[in-house]
């Protein structure tokens, strides 16, 4: 009798020992716990390994280390424990709200992809690859033309000459960019270019005196949806979150 007692008692020890992390003084911290931070941090993008699951051990009997001391000096019974504790609880509970909000209204791939090509749809915004060559002066600006009519390379001469640092080195190319990336002057030089061509005479802007060729152009596009669907779902979720929050506010009785 008293060994079958014996292996009950076992039996019930290594039941609460697995629904408990570990007891500090006394106090059982409950599994649940680690199982709330894995969570978080699996949706932080962290994988769960060995080493983790240690530190998050760790991480969890220290805390309750903290507070049993915290509770020891009183700290619990202040007013300002007593407000954090408030706004915790309601941070806490929005998060539950929108992860139950999103649970009952799920966006699927239909919904994403048909905003996905409401945006294409939107776009209609010209792209411009170009190159330049900045100078400080004028005169020199008119040489270099000059120069380049006569066979020169537009390349080399940027690299020589250019300075502006960043495209210099690189050719005086300047990549792919809309109209709202130049200054007004450039901008206004560059989309009466035709492709291949070179501004006939400088162009004075804040920074100098450019030379500027327009490489080639293109309507701007997405890219493929599957590389932006997440982002395009999050922005749904937060409309979707935003028209809850107007709604809910439209109700309530504020005084």
């Amino acid at each position: 009798m008293k060994h079958k007692l014996a292996i009950l008692s076992f039996a019930i020890a290594s039941a609460a020992s697995a629904q408990n992390l570990a007891i500090v003084n006394g106090k059982a911290i409950p599994s649940s716990r680690v199982a709330a931070m894995e969570s978080q941090i699996t949706a932080s993008g962290q994988p769960i390994t060995e080493q983790v699951k240690k530190q998050i051990r760790e991480e969890l009997i220290n805390r309750e280390i903290f507070a049993q001391e915290a509770v020891a000096r009183g700290l619990h019974t202040t007013a300002d424990f007593q407000q954090q504790l408030e706004l915790a609880r309601s941070t806490v509970l929005i998060r539950a709200l929108i992860l139950d909000e999103q649970a009952k209204n799920p966006i699927g791939d239909e919904q994403a992809k048909a905003e996905y090509d409401r945006i294409t749809a939107e776009m209609n915004q010209k792209e411009y690859q170009t190159a330049h060559i900045l100078v400080a002066d004028e005169a020199k600006a008119k040489k270099l033309i000059a120069e380049l009519e006569a066979g020169a390379d537009f390349a080399k001469l940027a690299e020589e000459h250019s300075q502006d640092p960043g495209s210099g080195a690189n050719g005086g190319g300047l990549g792919w960019a809309g109209v709202d990336a130049f200054v007004p002057e450039f901008t206004q030089a560059m989309i009466s270019l035709e492709k291949g061509a070179t501004t006939k005479e400088p162009v004075k802007s804040q920074f100098g005196w450019h030379i500027i060729r327009l490489l080639d152009t293109r309507q701007s596009a997405l890219p493929p949806f599957a590389d932006v669907r997440e982002q395009i779902v999050k922005s749904l979720r937060e409309r979707q979150f935003a028209a809850l929050q107007g709604k809910l506010r439209e109700a309530a009785r504020v005084e």
